[in-house]
């Protein structure tokens, strides 16, 4: 049996990951592809899991409870569970948008460990343009050592989020003029250049393909670590 591609999209709270989910997952299954989605909050009874139910025709299973990256042989279940019931060609995942670290204790463990079952897909970082304007002005503030708007645990969550991405998605383009979104990805080239970069609109489906396509046809996911500091990250 060929392994599975399993795709995970992360982003902060609010970025469109499960907008993304069901807009990839209704295009995959119009090609004749059969997908499993796996979804993820603190909380049990996930609303996200009903919706993308209802709205794309996939195999969808939840990990509640705690994030993937403290709950991985959950994650796993829910995996072995969508392969045995659906026989998917691609899983896609969204892990908890407060959560960070998945490259290292998500990603990483899944490509030494599991590297017969599944191919790991670039890891996508989305971020909502808006929250990514309000970004741009904060670390322009930091070079000025002004007051900050946030709070630290908040922006290193952002930040770190960022830094494990293989690909960093810039979501919700639709809400802005060109010449903003053309602006923000040099911002996130300027910050990120590891990292490649891609805009969309998951609501108009606008770039959505073309994001497909770069995700299925690359098995490296998990390029990138990020350094942590865990009592900061645990406030």
């Amino acid at each position: 049996m060929d392994p599975v591609q399993l795709l995970v999209v992360g982003g902060f709270l609010g970025a469109g990951k499960t907008t993304l989910l069901a807009q990839a997952a209704r295009r995959l299954v119009a090609l004749g592809k059969r997908v499993g989605l796996v979804t993820n909050d603190q909380a049990d009874n996930l609303v996200d899991t009903a919706v993308l139910r209802a709205a794309t025709g996939a195999g969808v299973r939840e990990v509640s409870g705690g994030c993937f990256c403290c709950n991985f042989n959950e994650l796993l279940s829910a995996t072995d569970e969508l392969i045995r019931t659906y026989q998917p060609d691609m899983i896609i995942s969204e892990p908890v948008g407060s959560c960070t670290d998945l490259s290292a204790t998500v990603l990483q463990p899944l490509k030494k460990h599991h590297g017969r079952q599944f191919r790991v897909a670039p890891f996508s970082v989305l971020v909502d343009v808006r929250q990514m304007r309000t970004l741009d002005q904060l670390w322009q503030v930091y070079q000025d050592d002004a007051t900050r708007r946030f709070p630290d645990e908040v922006l290193y969550i952002y930040r770190k989020q960022l830094e494990e991405a293989d690909l960093i998605v810039l979501n919700k383009v639709d809400l802005v003029p060109e010449d903003q979104a053309a602006l923000l990805e040099r911002v996130l080239a300027e910050h990120f250049p590891a990292a490649g970069r891609m805009a969309i609109s998951a609501k108009t489906g606008r770039g959505v393909d073309r994001w497909i396509q770069y995700v299925i046809q690359d098995g490296s996911g998990g390029g990138h670590l990020a350094e942590m500091d865990y009592d900061t990250y645990a406030r």
